[in-house]
């Protein structure tokens, strides 16, 4: 079934559903879960697998939003280690580094949305 934009809206409330959660661990609001950071358990990394990848796998846009993601989500665990460690203003300050890959994750589906369409 081709790929609707309800599809790529989906993925962009993912985005944002991690955002908030990693916020709510950098707040001290709650824990940090493992599948949080991990691609497999991931929202994102599942809409990417499941989703994206059977329809448009085969283009390099998808690869290339497969490293964003994962690289956000690295730069996510390591924020949460350096807030379980009490650096906690440098967790925060990280946040920064997350809403960059979420630029350039909104990028990405934007191009492949375009693609698609």
């Amino acid at each position: 079934m081709p790929l609707s934009p309800f599809d790529f809206q989906q993925a962009r409330v993912k985005q944002v559903l991690f955002k908030s959660r990693l916020r709510s661990v950098l707040y001290g609001v709650r824990e940090a879960e493992p599948t949080l950071f991990s691609y497999t358990d991931n929202a994102l990394g599942q809409w990417i697998q499941h989703s994206l990848r059977p329809e448009l796998g085969h283009l390099p846009a998808v690869q290339e939003l497969e490293r964003t993601v994962q690289q956000m989500l690295r730069t996510g665990q390591e924020l949460a280690a350096r807030y379980q460690r009490g650096q906690i203003e440098e967790a925060r300050t990280g946040l920064d580094q997350i809403n960059t890959f979420a630029d350039q994750i909104e990028a990405q589906l934007v191009s492949l949305e375009a693609g698609v369409g």
